[in-house]
């Protein structure tokens, strides 16, 4: 192995944390030493287009790829060897000459229910404001309780918790994992349920990146976990055929369990008025049979809801 083995990240809070993580993993996967890691494998931050406009829906500037397209760049152009991305943001397919070489444990899946005033999502009052810029958190919000008045809010989580400590919003909703990462659970009233507030694809996974000719580091067999990376292969099979992205509300998670994996995927209307689900159980999966079974519940619920992308013109903000 040469080194320095660079590591790409995003320069957010949480990014830097994650891949603070997976640098330390990789660094003692490859028995250097500790007081060596960072020498060894360096972070290089990056600012992605997703980083740098923070007043408008995802969803109007193209999507969550803008979170990953300049990191990708730099490992094209060979500026940097690895990538570290939260799975939700990566595109259902890679670049050419680009994979998904690892995929490290699954932190929790679940959403965050986050207030000042309110200790649950059922106990938020007629027309209460919701804050969040997520298609899919919306539109489950809303089947739920469709007098909610939904705001939007992006920026870094220590911008969202300030803004909801601070009573902009009657409550907002977060990742889990992504708190869990920052050490800032404290401020979670409520983990909801998988079943009412389905996961975004690959939501509380990692995606380490690599160029194809390096799939098969040293590093990469000791940070992938293979369940994790079943789960995620058909979530993603799932998103890639309902064209999940920032434009459709899509959930996805499965769960292996005596060796079988169970998927469950959903699509959802925009205001939450429908919602199309299916459920699937694959036994001794791999991942070619995972990511078919994704892809054939995503057609299902796909030819059962019809055409749910959104009219930018019908949102605020």
């Amino acid at each position: 192995m040469t080194f320095p083995l660079r590591i790409g990240t995003r320069r957010s809070r949480l990014a830097l944390a994650q891949s603070g993580m997976m640098q330390r993993a990789i660094g003692r996967a490859l028995g250097v030493p500790e007081s060596e890691i960072a020498d060894a494998v360096p972070l290089v931050e990056i600012v992605t287009t997703g980083d740098r406009i923070q007043d408008r829906r995802l969803l109007e500037l193209g999507g969550k790829a803008l979170f990953t397209k300049e990191i990708e760049e730099a490992l094209l152009d060979g500026r940097i060897d690895i990538a570290v991305h939260s799975m939700k943001d990566v595109p259902a397919e890679q670049p050419p000459g680009l994979c998904v070489a690892a995929t490290p444990e699954r932190e929790d899946a679940r959403d965050a229910f986050i207030s000042r005033d309110h200790a649950a999502f059922d106990d938020l009052p007629t027309g209460a404001r919701l804050g969040t810029a997520s298609l899919r958190r919306q539109a489950q919000a809303l089947a739920l309780r469709p007098d909610l008045k939904i705001e939007m809010l992006r920026g870094n989580i220590d911008t969202r918790l300030r803004r909801a400590a601070e009573g902009e919003f009657d409550a907002i909703l977060l990742a889990v994992s992504g708190m869990t990462r920052l050490g800032v659970t404290d401020a979670i009233r409520e983990k909801l349920s998988l079943d009412a507030f389905l996961p975004a694809p690959g939501q509380g996974a990692l995606a380490l990146q690599t160029r194809e000719a390096d799939m098969h580091a040293p590093w990469v067999a000791a940070l992938n976990h293979p369940e994790t990376a079943m789960a995620v292969e058909a979530e993603r099979g799932a998103m890639l055929t309902l064209e999940g992205s920032c434009r459709t509300a899509v959930g996805a998670h499965a769960v292996i369990a005596n060796g079988v994996l169970r998927l469950t995927t959903e699509m959802l209307s925009p205001d939450g008025s429908g919602r199309w689900r299916r459920t699937g159980d694959l036994p001794a999966p791999n991942p070619d049979s995972a990511r078919a079974l994704g892809l054939r519940l995503g057609e299902e619920v796909r030819d059962a809801a019809g055409d749910q992308e959104v009219d930018l013109a019908t949102l605020d903000g």
